[in-house]
């Protein structure tokens, strides 16, 4: 079969060769419009489903909305792993599913599953699935700034939501732009619980009374003569003088507005996160990709998009789009690949011209890499495989055997041509460069086999592993056998057109050059050696075998070799129980400092989360993400001195030190923003903390560990409400609805909307600050009026004190869970691995 390919592509020479020039142009063309990317597809579907449940505590989040999420969930088809993450307010529970899972489909069963929790789940609470994304999601932040403070923190906010978010958001291929820092506008009625309690009103009559404060309704139709008309009832506060004079009950005959009672107020949305660039108060946008979009052409896409809106900014406001991006280290990886491709080809052709040193032949030779290339290209784009760091990779460990299948044929025919000349009658050159071409081919198919069976092995690996190194195979095989086709057609005609028309006279004078003459004699000096010793070399390397195996289990061994992406990721765990105000005033602090590191390019921070933000993070998180300049000192050197900057700012705060693109492939490994995790499962939040510490005491000392902390499941301080339940039902009340009423007026309760244009602003009704500043006021306030006259308070149905809470709760399989994480550094991670695992073992662990 395969000579008939050969007779068949000689008796065709000029459709050869004109497919093998169409061949090259499309393939190039498809080759610079191939999709880019940092790694392979890795993104294992994953749903996440979040809800919002502001103001209730870690406990309370975990029972009644994480468990019942959870137990829905539990054994859905391809689910892998369930993990869940319960804190102040917020619920997020992560379903990961089979790698050959549809995400569409996933996300369907979820939301039909998510109908059966609802029931099960407080009023007003609402699980909410986040937008689709990938693995390596987060492609660039944006930073929006007022150097001279000219504009307001809320007016940077509510620019970047309601003008900039939703013109990226429409650019295709964004899945979600998560917004952080700025004051989020709000109106808030403010109630003064003397005034309250003066006019005889209570919370839950303002609640009522106000519940149609942003409400529209229609009357349907009605036919007036020939004409039929709408009926449009019109009563929307649409500004914040409509709310104060908002009727809510009467006083004595006498109506009562909203201003009588309360302060009617813009300010800001609460908030539990924060935002900075370069040490100064921003807003900072994370601009997420959907899953198969391109990222170079997705970030030059919102370049452009940034450029147009930074036109029409305010004046004093400024766009800084080049804090982070991820298409700068993916240019930079795949330019880092290109460059060895093209001395790799560079280095071939230099080999071929020392050998064979024949211009002709080294041609022929050499066209086998560039159509092997964008054959492979082609390959690609049918398929589907996208160019990145490891497809690459295959193809410039490929570059020195693209031109062997053709090297040998064409040095055969060579030769054979030349021997052909020099008889008294020779035969027809396309005889002869057909037998030449058959004569090797058998053994030129055999070895390109056996060294495609080579990567085969990759292909048997699972999960992400599989994910990873499958397409360094695939690049490597398609292009082999790319350049095996090549050799079965394009060169055997090329050696008709520019060997066999000048055979006869370059033939007689030709001649092997010095180089070839000389490792020849080497190869027969070392060949008769080795053959007058057969037990001696068999013995030898019998021995060289055995010193090898026995090397294996003490070679290093990681995930991935280390690189540099020329940023750095730190995550700073403060103590919990600190405030937002504290903890975002010391992440300035250290923001500056980082800044006088002359490598340091710019930082932009985040501290707490953001609303809607799937990282659930308590206020005494920073995570800040350092961008470097090119050409400075080698990373471990920055690193330590980013460590030891970062220590002298803030001594007690416990840091972990990463890469961007790194610190994701670790999180998706193990759910942890760490190379190394020690998880530890267990019912009992105190007996969890108390292995952590004893963790944490063991392998502190161990050889080679940085950033080691133990998962802060600390107790953080809570103000607590204990209702008497005899108590509230002789004053004619439920728990229930007490527990209702003081969530409205301690933790606020949203009664309507103003909208603005096409601006939306929620409307909070609330205590205002000194009716809830600390416990005595808030025993004192009223919560009904009995027939008798007499006012109840919060202190005759409920005890008020002061006491401890878990401040967040993580969860993985439907059991809780801790997590001791730590890096390594200067020694391989399985080594370290192997100690921690030593260190961990002689603890002695409770059963179950």
């Amino acid at each position: 079969m395969l000579n008939s390919i050969i007779k068949l592509a000689l008796r065709q020479r000029l459709v050869v060769i004109a497919m093998s020039i169409l061949l090259l142009i499309l393939g190039t063309w498809q080759a610079f419009n191939l999709p880019i990317d940092v790694f392979p597809d890795l993104n294992r579907p994953i749903v996440t489903v979040m809800t919002e449940a502001r103001g209730l505590a870690p406990e309370e989040t975990e029972v009644q909305i994480t468990m019942p999420i959870e137990n829905v969930l539990n054994g859905l088809p391809g689910l892998i792993r369930l993990r869940s993450t319960s804190g102040p307010g917020i619920s997020i529970v992560y379903a990961e599913f089979d790698w050959d899972t549809d995400i569409f489909k996933n996300r369907q069963i979820v939301s039909e599953r998510l109908e059966l929790a609802k029931s099960k789940l407080p009023p007003d609470t609402s699980p909410a699935m986040t937008p689709s994304s990938s693995v390596m999601g987060e492609i660039m932040f944006i930073g929006l700034t007022s150097p001279n403070e000219e504009v307001t923190p809320m007016d940077l906010r509510t620019l970047a939501e309601w003008t900039i978010r939703p013109r990226l958001l429409a650019i295709p291929g964004v899945s979600q732009i998560i917004t952080i820092g700025g004051d989020l506008k709000q109106y808030q009625i403010l109630v003064s619980a003397e005034k309250l309690q003066s006019k005889g009103l209570t919370i839950e009559d303002l609640k009522h009374s106000l519940a149609e404060i942003g409400l529209n309704t229609s009357g349907g139709f009605i036919d007036i003569g020939d004409k039929e008309y709408l009926i449009r009832t019109v009563g929307r506060a649409e500004n914040i003088d409509h709310i104060r004079q908002s009727f809510v009950g009467l006083h004595l005959g006498n109506p009562v507005t909203v201003k009588d009672i309360a302060e009617v107020k813009i300010g800001a949305f609460f908030k539990r996160g924060n935002g900075s660039v370069n040490g100064k108060p921003s807003v900072v946008m994370t601009v997420q990709k959907q899953p198969n979009a391109q990222t170079v052409t997705l970030t030059e896409t919102i370049e452009k998009e940034l450029a147009l809106l930074k036109t029409s900014l305010p004046k004093g406001v400024e766009i800084k789009s080049d804090l982070f991006k991820q298409s700068h280290f993916i240019e930079n990886s795949i330019g880092n690949v290109t460059e060895a491709l093209r001395d790799g080809t560079i280095m071939v052709i230099i080999v071929l011209m020392l050998f064979l040193l024949n211009w002709r032949t080294t041609v022929i030779t050499l066209t086998a890499i560039p159509l092997s290339l964008v054959l492979t290209a082609i390959i690609f784009k049918i398929f589907g495989i996208s160019v990145n760091t490891m497809t690459l990779g295959g193809l410039a460990v490929a570059i020195g055997e693209l031109v062997d299948d053709a090297i040998v044929d064409v040095e055969n025919v060579h030769r054979r041509l030349k021997e052909n000349a020099l008889t008294s009658q020779p035969k027809p050159v396309l005889k002869v460069i057909y037998d030449a071409s058959a004569e090797i081919r058998n053994s030129i198919v055999f070895s390109t086999l056996i060294v495609v069976l080579v990567f085969v092995p990759l292909f048997a690996l699972d999960g992400i592993e599989g994910r990873l190194f499958a397409p360094m195979g695939h690049a490597y095989i398609i292009s082999i056998l790319a350049s095996l086709l090549i050799s079965l057609t394009l060169t055997p005609v090329l050696c008709y057109y520019l060997l066999g028309k000048h055979r006869t006279e370059r033939s007689k004078n030709s001649h092997e050059g010095f180089l070839v003459r000389y490792l020849k004699q080497v190869a027969n000096n070392v060949l008769d050696f080795t053959l007058r010793r057969p037990g001696s070399i068999l013995s030898l390397a019998g021995v060289a075998f055995i010193i090898a195996m026995l090397a294996v289990p003490f070679m290093g061994r990681d995930f991935l070799p280390a690189f540099n992406e020329g940023s750095a990721t730190l995550g700073l765990q403060a103590t919990p129980g600190i405030s937002l105000a504290s903890s975002n005033q010391k992440g300035m602090e250290v923001e500056k400092a980082l800044l006088t590191i002359p490598e340091v390019k710019s930082t932009t921070r985040r501290v707490g989360r953001a609303e809607m933000d799937e990282h659930a993070e308590g206020v005494n998180w920073n995570e800040i993400d350092v961008d470097f300049k090119d050409n400075g000192r080698p990373k471990e050197e920055i690193f330590t001195e980013i460590r030891e900057k970062i220590k002298q700012v803030w001594p007690d705060v416990f840091l972990n030190v990463g890469q961007p693109i790194s610190h994701r492939l670790d999180h998706m490994l193990s759910g942890v923003r760490s190379q190394i995790a020690l998880k530890i499962f267990g019912p009992d939040i105190v007996e969890l903390r108390r292995l952590g510490g004893e963790v944490f005491l063991k392998i502190k000392d161990i050889e080679g560990i940085k950033d080691l902390q133990v998962e802060p499941l600390v107790q953080i301080p809570q103000l607590k409400i204990f209702i008497d339940k005899e108590e509230v039902k002789r004053a004619r009340m439920s728990a229930g609805t007490m527990a209702t009423e003081m969530e409205a007026l301690l933790n606020g309760y949203t009664v309507g909307q103003v909208i603005e244009g096409r601006q939306i602003h929620s409307v909070l009704l609330r205590l205002d600050e000194k009716s809830r500043s600390n416990p005595e006021t808030i025993e004192n306030i009223n919560l009904k009026l009995l027939p008798t006259g007499d006012q109840v308070k919060v202190k005759d149905l409920a005890n008020v004190y002061k006491g401890n809470g878990p401040n967040m709760i993580n969860r993985e399989g439907l059991q809780r869970r801790l997590v001791v994480s730590a890096n390594s550094e200067g020694v391989d991670l399985n080594l370290l691995i192997d100690a921690i695992q030593k260190a961990s073992n002689e603890i002695e662990w409770p059963e179950g």
